[in-house]
C-alpha cells in the first residue's frame, strides 16, 4: 500500500509541475466562444495522450539500454527546472501557444486545433516523462496512465472554473509557476537516484 501511494503521489507530482502552463492554456480555450466544452474536453485528452504514448514509446529504450544508463536522463526535468527558475530571477513570463491560433471551423478541426496546442505547448512533457517511465513496470505505468487521465479532467474542470469564477485562479498564476521548477528538479534528482544513476555517477567520477 505505501509504494502505491508513493506511486500515486509521484504521478501527480509529475503531471501538476509539468503541466501549469497547460491549465492556463485550457482557460484561453474555454474563454473562446468559438469552442465548445465538449471539444476541448476531446481535443485535451487527445492531445495528451499522444504525449504520453510517444513517452512510453522513447522509455522502451530500457529493454536495450540499463537502466542506470537511462535514468541519466533524469538530468533533463532538472536542467528545465533551473532554467524555469532562471527564468523567473530574470522576471520573464513563461511563454504558451495563444488558443485564438489556427483554424476553429468544423465539428472535428475545433477538437483536432486543442490537441495540437496540447502537444505543441507540452512536448517538452516527453523529454520528462521517458526517464521517468523507463524505470517503471507495465502496471507502474499503467498506474500513471489512469492518474494522467484522472488529472487531466481535473485540468478541464479547474479551467473552466477558473474562466467561470476568475479569482478561483489568483493563486495559482501566483505560485504555480514558481513552485513547478523546484518540484521538476526533485523529480529529476528522485528519477538518479531510482534508477541507480547517481552510484553510476560518483563511481564515473571516481575513476
Amino acid at each position: 500500500m505505501e509504494s502505491l501511494l508513493a506511486l500515486l503521489g509521484l504521478a501527480l507530482a509529475l503531471f501538476a509541475s509539468t503541466n501549469v502552463d497547460d491549465l492556463f492554456v485550457l482557460v484561453g480555450f474555454f474563454a473562446n466562444p468559438k469552442f465548445s466544452a465538449l471539444d476541448i474536453v476531446i481535443g485535451q485528452f487527445l492531445g495528451f495522450a499522444a504525449i504520453f504514448g510517444a513517452s512510453v514509446s522513447a522509455s522502451m529504450l530500457s529493454l536495450v539500454v540499463p537502466r542506470a544508463y537511462i535514468g541519466l536522463l533524469g538530468i533533463v526535468p532538472i536542467l528545465i527546472g533551473a532554467k524555469k527558475l532562471y527564468e523567473l530571477f530574470r522576471s520573464r513570463d513563461s511563454t504558451v501557444l495563444s488558443p485564438d491560433s489556427g483554424p476553429v471551423s468544423g465539428a472535428y478541426v475545433r477538437p483536432a486545433t486543442v490537441a495540437i496546442v496540447t502537444i505543441a505547448n507540452g512536448g517538452d512533457n516527453i523529454g520528462i516523462y521517458m526517464p521517468s517511465f523507463a524505470i517503471r513496470s507495465g502496471r507502474e505505468i499503467a498506474v500513471i496512465a489512469v492518474v494522467f487521465a484522472v488529472m487531466t479532467a481535473v485540468w478541464c474542470f479547474a479551467a473552466y472554473s477558473m474562466v467561470s469564477h476568475p479569482k478561483m485562479g489568483k493563486p495559482i498564476r501566483r505560485y504555480g509557476h514558481r513552485v513547478a521548477p523546484l518540484v521538476l528538479i526533485g523529480l529529476g534528482i528522485l528519477i538518479l537516484d531510482q534508477a541507480g544513476s547517481m552510484k553510476l555517477l560518483f563511481h564515473r567520477i571516481g575513476h
